[in-house]
């Protein structure tokens, strides 16, 4: 039996009963549907090691505030197009890296490499880089728009690409110098007792580098020594960045007192020597290698390890791991590198004075090391090693005056040449002013001014 739907007289028609199901059904799909929204901006980080990524409107905005004039309001303006999806990368440069490799591990366009580079004057600036300095990069796929890199503490180089190309300049943030005297006395170690006093490693490091020919740091100094120093200490905008040079120090050790000061000769090179103007340097290093102890001394009656007969040992061992740098002893000129019988492989220097220094049983010569070839003192002209007659890795060591073998452990060294008797005068002047800064202040003591 069939259903038959019959309409009540008065009711709707069927026309209308249709309009209003459609309805029904449209307003439960709005009420059941979330309004669209705009999909938030994709941040992409670039893949490889050392690299992050900052907003890219507010380095347009940054971008668009260095450049001036008619192109810097029409960057602003372009600011939603021109730099809009604009990534900034911060790279840390890494060993053998070049801009090059960079913008190819960043898939950047070469095309823009070869336009910087192109800069007047900028190619200097843009190919010699430093392992561990900071290089920042914004780009939109792949199209550079700006690059920086600090070139000093204070100053920045700085590219954007504007309407006619890239433009650059370097900013400029000076460095505030100040003199700084602190004062301060050993509890156990140099070190701690200048970072006690408010100076950092730089300063211990100089003042055990200005003394080091009359204080053995290692062996000699002891809790109650003392010492004070002035030197320059450079801030940028109200921040530490680093301690200056000494410009002038006085040590106390073991009783006896010791000073020194800067002086920057007209020439323009900076030496210290005592209040009286002789040099704080010898012309000699005493021992040229770092060594972890002397295997053999100078003995004129040596019986030879392996040869088993009595040879005079004529110089000193240094015990060295193969590898360790071998410094100049002095400055002077190579009058022989190559092998040499039982020496080995073996280094000989003529410095003034009728002196040679000889290094035997390298392991190699450093880059550069040949006949004729002048050196300066602390140079690394050689690596320790164990070539000729040799039972184990270490550097001979001889120090010849005219000819004649001498200890170089107990001969007499040089000093560096006095203050030229021209500049006495200016020198006694500036020393002056610079040592009395090392007196302590009347009334309590401070530690620092």
């Amino acid at each position: 039996m069939g259903f038959k739907w019959t309409i009540p007289s008065g009711a709707p028609s069927r026309a209308r009963v249709l309009q209003l199901a459609c309805c029904a059904v449209l307003a439960w799909a709005w009420l059941q549907h979330e309004p669209v929204r705009e999909p938030a901006p994709l941040v992409l980080t670039p893949v490889g090691a050392g690299t992050a990524e900052t907003s890219a409107l507010s380095k347009a905005d940054e971008f668009a505030s260095t450049l001036d004039g008619s192109a810097g309001a029409q960057q602003a303006a372009l600011g939603g197009s021109m730099a809009l999806g604009l990534s900034t990368i911060e790279v840390i440069v890494r060993r053998n890296d070049t801009l090059d490799r960079i913008f190819r591990r960043l898939k950047l366009d070469l095309a823009d490499l070869a336009s910087l580079r192109n800069l007047p004057g900028l190619k200097n600036g843009l190919d010699r880089l430093r392992p561990g300095e900071v290089l920042q990069l914004s780009h939109r796929d792949g199209t550079l728009f700006g690059f920086e890199r600090k070139l000093s503490p204070s100053e920045t180089l700085q590219v954007v690409r504007d309407d006619t190309g890239f433009r650059s300049s370097v900013l400029e943030n000076p460095l505030e110098v100040r003199e700084r005297t602190v004062r301060g006395v050993i509890e156990s170690s140099l070190f701690e007792a200048v970072a006690k006093a408010g100076a950092h490693d730089q300063t211990a490091l100089a003042l055990a580098e200005i003394f080091g020919w009359d204080i053995d740091f290692v062996l000699e100094v002891q809790p109650g020594d003392s010492f004070a120093v002035t030197y320059e200490e450079f801030s940028q905008d109200g921040e530490y960045v680093k301690d200056g040079p000494v410009i002038a120090a006085l040590f106390v050790n073991q009783g006896r007192e010791y000073r020194a000061v800067r002086y920057v000769d007209p020439s323009g090179k900076a030496h210290y020597y005592t209040p009286e103007g002789r040099s704080m340097y010898r012309a000699f290093l005493r021992t040229p290698v770092e060594f972890t102890r002397i295997s053999s001394r100078f003995n004129p009656n040596r019986r030879h390890p392996i040869l088993n007969t009595l040879r005079a040992h004529k110089g000193v061992d240094y015990a060295a791991p193969i590898g360790t740098p071998v410094r100049a002893a002095g400055d002077g000129r190579v009058i022989f590198a190559g092998r040499k019988g039982g020496y080995g492989n073996v280094l000989e220097i003529a410095h003034s004075r009728g002196v040679v220094t000889v290094y035997a049983h390298l392991s190699r010569f450093a880059k550069g090391i040949h006949k004729g070839q002048k050196v300066t003192q602390g140079s690394v002209v050689a690596y320790v090693g164990q070539t000729g007659l040799a039972t184990g890795p270490h550097l001979h060591y001889e120090y010849r005056v005219n000819g004649v073998h001498k200890n170089p452990q107990t001969v007499e060294l040089p000093s560096a040449e006095p203050i030229n008797p021209a500049w006495r005068e200016d020198f006694e002047a500036r020393a002056a002013l610079a040592l009395a800064t090392l007196d302590p202040p009347p009334g309590p003591a401070l530690v620092s001014r």
